[in-house]
This record gives C-alpha cells, structure tokens and sequence, in this order.
C-alpha cells in the first residue's frame, strides 16, 4: 500500500515537471521571438533614422565644425547616440550621448554607409532603468539593455516561470494530503479485509465519501454480511442436523442390540422400526443436502417455463386431496425449476396432513399480478406470533415433535424454494380454524 500511495504521488509529480518544462520552452520561444521582433523593428528604425539624417546633414564638403553641429542637433531631436567618420575614417563629430555610452562600454554601435562615403554610427537607445535595492531581486544582463522591450520582455519571462514555480511547489505540497488520505482508506479497507479472513465475521469497514473507495467498502460489508449469515446458517444446520441424527440413531442401535435373541414376532416389529429410522434418516439427510445446496447455489439448477397449475392438480391428485374452485382460471406460467417447486407443494401438502387436519385443499389463482399457490388446512392452526417463525430450520412448534415427528425443514426448504424463484411463502388463519401457507410467484411475463 505504501507503494502505491508513492506511485500516485509520483506520477501526479511527474506530470506537474512535464507541465512545468513545457511551460518554461514556451516562455523561452515567446522571449527569443519577442527580441527578434524588436531586433527587426529598431533595425528598420535605425534604417529610417540614418536616411533622414543623410538627407539633412551637411554635404562631405561642408566644414568639420558645421557637420558636427548638425550632427549634434539631429542627436537632441531624435534621443539618438550618433557619431560621423569620414570617407578616410576620421572622425568627424561626436554626440554627448554617444561619447558616455562609449565611455560606459556599450561599444560602436551600428554602422550605416552614406552615399557620399561618410560613416554614420548609431547607437541604441538606453532603455529606462528601474531602481532595484541592493540584494534584492534580479537584475538582467548588461547586453540585455541595449534592445528596446527585451528588458520587460525578460522581466514577464522571469515573472511567469517564478509562478510556474511557486505553482509547482504548490500543487506538489498539495497532491501529497490527498494521495495518503485516499490510499489511507485503501489500508483501511485491507485491513478490515484482513480481520474478516481472520474470523471477525461480525467486522464491518467504515464507508467514507461517495467516490469508488466508499463504493468498494460499501460492496464490501454487503459480502460480508451475507457471508456472516450463510456461516451462521451453515452452523445452526449442522448443529440442529446432528441434534436431529441421534435419536434415530439411538433407536436403530437399541433395535439392532435386541434383535438378536428376540422372537420372531418381535423381530418382526424391531425390523419395521428399523426401517422407519432408516427413512426417517434418508429424509433427513436428504433435506439437509438441498437446504445447503439452495444456500450454496446463485443460479437455479433448471430455469424454464412451468405451469404452476400443472404442479398443482399433479400433487393434489397423488395425495387425494380436493383442488380448489379458482384452479379452473387461464393463469400465467412462471419461470423456474419445476422439480423444485413440485417439492415445495409436497412439503406443504405433508405439512397439512401431519400438523393441519380434514380436508386439506390445494388452489391456484392470480392476485394482484402475483401467482399464488396455497394449501389450506384445517387443524388448531399456527398461532399469530409464530407465524414467521415456523419457516425456520428445524424449528417446531411446541408439542409437534412428539405428536407427530418431523425434523422441522419442511417448511423451512418452502421458504428457500420461493426464494430462488423471486416469491415468497406465507402462514394465514382461515376463518373457522386453520392455516393456509400461500406461495407467491411473480408470473412469466410475455
């Protein structure tokens, strides 16, 4: 995680030294074609200056004093640093401004040929300085002095890649912040990974924000808490099934152990109740098995169309029961595993007959959009306070376990079986005493 946390800083610091080299090539192509623009305009300047001085000097011919007079004046009149040779070379006169900038370095100047041979030198104009105290600041190279405009064109040149600096700095203080405050959720995340695949089951991470971290964290405890459930479940099945095998068990050993030297009259009778405890262990066994594997599945095993009614008047005549009024009415198909649900009505049916009483009616019909499948009964019924609980595994009402057997899945599998298929199952009270455990199943649209 630690690397991870480092690669995205580094790569958001990577980018910013790519922004900033990109920056600073474009603030150096934008001053190097500032100084040539301005090198081009004070050429074609000085071009204009040194015609129009030519035009109005006095001819070669001219006395030295006369020409260095004119020159002198066009000097104050254009602000121009201006020197005159002759066609020998000699000098001829000299401006005050173009004898100091000589005296301060700046060189000759620019020279222009004349028609008559004379050399006319001309001189940059100085730019105005700017004060700058002392120790502070950046003060630009002398050369840089002698081209109109390049001083502040250097001085916003300097100015922009200041702020790409201070930008720079910036953003890289910045990013760090909230590259370790996302990929701190991320530990976070691991960590609570690691202590639900330690056994923390019941351990939940905390959901921040409403980006994709929170999201991830969110899908998390969601897992985590289906998970914790289909474990609990796993564990009371396992539990409850063990608890359910002994007394089979036990029977079976106790008969076995008086079967040796019993009468035949009585090894008939203990061989019966072998048999018994035996199909009472399949059933169990075999219910245990579907419950984990409706638990375990995602996806039905068979999913296609199935005429409930079908499934309906089928198990209705094999226990000989009556199938209800409304079972005669066109209904919609519903989508699933016709075995399942064929088991579901069996359960409910043996249901009735081993805790309900006379008679026992099996209906289907369409209510409020819904597919409804329900066996009606009528024994004591279930009391209200019960009624949910009944659909857990191997929960038994009390006094059922005696009277009647059963493990208590029967109804707990119905449950799982309406479940897999969109629906649900439910206990009512029938007027007069009773209970009817309806399925709803949403129909097969189209």
């Amino acid at each position: 995680m630690k690397a991870l946390y480092l690669r995205i800083y580094l790569t958001v610091v990577a980018a910013l030294l790519l922004f900033a080299f990109v920056s600073g090539a474009l603030v150096q192509r934008h001053i190097e074609d500032e100084r040539t623009r301005a090198e081009g305009v004070l050429g074609e300047r000085m071009a204009a200056w040194a015609e129009l001085i030519q035009r109005s000097l006095p001819g070669a011919d001219r006395p030295a004093d006369e020409q260095a007079a004119a020159l002198s004046e066009w000097s104050e009149r254009l602000r121009l640093p201006l020197a005159l040779d002759s066609a020998a070379g000699q000098r001829i006169g000299t401006s005050a401004a173009y004898a100091r900038r000589v005296d301060d370095g700046a060189g000759r100047g620019l020279s222009v040929r004349l028609e008559d041979g004379r050399t006319l030198w001309v001189m940059r104009p100085r730019p105005p300085r700017i004060a700058v105290p002392e120790g502070r600041g950046f003060a630009p190279p002398e050369a840089m002095h002698n081209l109109p405009f390049a001083s502040a064109g250097w001085s916003r040149g300097l100015s922009l890649v200041a702020l790409l600096v201070v930008l720079f700095i910036a953003v890289a203080l910045g990013a760090f912040p909230v590259v370790r405050r996302l990929t701190r959720r991320l530990e976070a995340l691991k960590q609570g990974v690691d202590r639900f695949g330690e056994g923390a089951l019941d351990h939940r991470v905390e959901v921040v924000g409403h980006d994709e971290v929170a999201a991830v964290a969110a899908s998390f405890n969601q897992a985590a808490g289906r998970i914790e459930v289909l474990m609990r479940a796993h564990r009371s099945l396992l539990a409850n099934a063990s608890h359910e095998l002994r007394s089979p068990l036990a029977r079976l050993k106790m008969a076995v152990a008086m079967l040796g030297g019993a009468p035949s009259e009585q090894a008939e009778r203990l061989q019966s109740e072998i048999a018994t405890n035996i199909a009472e262990l399949d059933a169990l066994v075999e219910e245990v098995l579907l419950a984990s594997r409706l638990d375990a599945a995602t996806a039905l095993d068979h999913d296609e169309p199935v005429d409930v009614l079908a499934v309906a008047a089928e198990a209705a005549a094999r226990a000989g029961v009556e199938l209800g009024a409304h079972s005669g009415e066109a209904l919609p198909k519903v989508r699933g595993d016709e075995r399942l649900l064929r088991r579901a009505v069996r359960n409910l049916l043996e249901n009735a007959f081993r805790y309900g009483g006379q008679p026992v009616v099996v209906d289907v019909a369409l209510r409020a959009g819904r597919v409804e499948l329900a066996v009606t009964d009528h024994g004591p019924g279930v009391p209200e306070a019960l009624r949910e609980r009944i659909f857990e595994a191997f929960y038994r009402l009390p006094g059922h376990a005696e009277q009647a057997g059963g493990v208590g899945l029967g109804l707990s599998l119905v449950r799982q079986i309406a479940q897999r298929h969109g629906g649900s199952v439910r206990c009512e009270a029938v007027d007069g005493g009773g209970s009817r455990f309806v399925i709803s199943l949403p129909p097969l649209l189209g």
